[in-house]
């Protein structure tokens, strides 16, 4: 999250993409960082990511591409 933030403080479009394990954590980051939308923009595939074989990993992000390109392309 924290690069993220100095990222979008540059005018670099930035979107995290996280297991869901992490919604609270960062929620609790962003706002922490003085940017709370970076985490209601953020993306968040199930979890678990550690252990998942290849095949699951890519369905995961098969899943999220859709969501991961509108939010890295949207205007605000």
């Amino acid at each position: 999250m924290h690069d993220l933030v100095d990222y979008e403080a540059r005018g670099i479009p930035s979107v995290m993409i996280a297991s869901s394990e992490f919604v609270h954590a960062a929620e609790t980051q962003a706002t922490a960082l003085g940017m709370p939308e970076m985490a209601e923009a953020s993306i968040f595939v199930p979890h678990p990511v550690q252990g998942s074989t290849d095949e699951e990993m890519h369905a995961k992000a098969r899943d999220a591409y859709q969501t991961i390109v509108a939010a890295i392309t949207a205007t605000t």
